[in-house]
């Protein structure tokens, strides 16, 4: 499609789903479900501050990483949105009840940091909270949402991650939709990611406000904490898809508290169940061994896939579990997970990741990028790594 001609399209849509916000219940959900539609075909992609820096932020560190993402080439994957988590604000809104951003962390301010991601041909995110504080008691954003919201489309935000501290105590369901509708009014589209850990079950109700909402806690890099999150994540892969993402939260590839078959097990899941694939190491110094894990290619389509389902847990036997999902083009993205401390043979039988028993396929090992010799009918073994895990796309050569 030339250029132009998608933005002339983008335009109108987006025009139309703004009229549609002040028409009533009906269309202000047809105008959620267009603009979801259009942000969050797939998973999102890029890095957020929290993870290795916390507080420690500065624009530097938001500008270094944005060059790091284009010469490393994680911005050709896929890697766009680069995500300023909590601790970037002034403790005080100004004297027209704006937000300010901290003169000492971010001196030349959060639109002319936007305009250099942008240069970079990548997005910048933001963080804010449903409450009256941030989670390190910054200025919050209830009661605030629509000054905040023309303010983030002012500076040219293009994502914000919505968090739930300090809060009046009422339920998520009824705080979230106002910054939706108050992004919504910018008429800018931003990225919506609901953080309210997965409390009042999001899964369930956010699909209508938000592209993203967190089905757990804050994840950490344990590799317990790994384990505990997919399988809470797990339990809401039907309400995933195009539009909007179940989010068991960012990646820890990288930030050096785990073993790199961990790290791989981490990514190769977050990508089977379709999560937001979010870079939460120091993106300008990753070692070898974490760049080749996030900068994964096949991994990474597995994620993108444009079918867009969310893979899930098939099987389990003991710490061996069978992790499988379907794909586009009839394919079948399976990984064989070895959650148990000693190595372990792992066997997937067709019925239970949803092919026919007597299909053959043509196997593909994602790691190793390559095809096995032989084809395979019914069932398939390896041998698994304590913590480690095997990941294959699976296509049918004859049904």
């Amino acid at each position: 499609m030339d250029f132009r001609y998608g933005c002339f399209i983008y335009a109108v849509l987006l025009a139309f789903i703004c009229s549609a916000v002040t028409c009533g219940a009906e269309n202000r959900t047809l105008g959620r479900s267009l603009l979801q539609n259009a942000l969050a075909q797939t998973p999102p992609m890029g890095w957020n501050s929290w993870n290795h820096y916390g507080c420690n932020i500065n624009e530097n560190i938001i500008r270094e990483t944005a060059d790091s993402l284009v010469s490393n080439g994680l911005s050709k994957l896929g890697y766009t949105y680069v995500n300023i988590d909590d601790c970037w604000a002034e403790p005080n809104r100004d004297q027209n009840g704006r937000l300010v951003a901290s003169a000492s962390k971010f001196p030349s301010g959060i639109k002319a940091l936007a305009d250099y991601v942008h240069s970079k041909g990548l997005k910048l995110g933001i963080y804010s909270d449903a409450g009256y504080y941030t989670c390190q008691k910054q200025p919050g954003s209830l009661g605030h949402e629509q000054v905040d919201a023309d303010t983030f489309a002012y500076w040219g935000v293009d994502y914000l991650k919505y968090d739930n501290c300090y809060n009046d105590g009422s339920k998520p369901e009824s705080r979230y939709p106002k910054m939706h509708d108050a992004l919504l009014r910018t008429r800018r589209p931003i990225f919506y990611s609901l953080c309210e850990w997965g409390l009042d079950v999001p899964a369930t109700w956010a699909r209508q406000i938000g592209s993203s909402w967190r089905t757990t806690e804050d994840i950490e890099d344990k590799w317990e904490s790994i384990v505990s999150r997919a399988d809470q994540n797990n339990e809401y892969a039907s309400f995933a898809g195009p539009g909007g993402w179940n989010d068991p939260d960012m990646l820890e590839v990288g930030n050096g508290q785990m073993t790199a078959e961990e790290y791989v097990s981490h990514f190769s899941i977050w990508a089977l169940m379709k999560a937001p694939l979010l870079i939460g190491c120091d993106a300008t110094s990753m070692d070898k061994k974490t760049y080749r894990i996030l900068s994964n290619s096949e991994v990474i389509a597995v994620n993108q896939d444009p079918l867009g389902v969310q893979g899930k847990k098939v099987s389990k036997q003991g710490d061996l579990e069978i992790w499988a999902g379907p794909l586009s083009n009839n394919r079948v993205a399976v990984v064989l997970w070895n959650r148990s401390n000693s190595r372990a043979t792992i066997t997937a039988k067709w019925e239970d990741i949803g092919l026919n028993p007597s299909a053959v396929v043509r196997v593909r090992n994602l790691w190793r990028h390559r095809e096995l010799e032989a084809n395979h009918q019914g069932s398939l073994t390896a041998s698994v790594k304590p913590h480690g895990c095997r990941m294959y796309v699976l296509t049918s050569v004859s049904s």
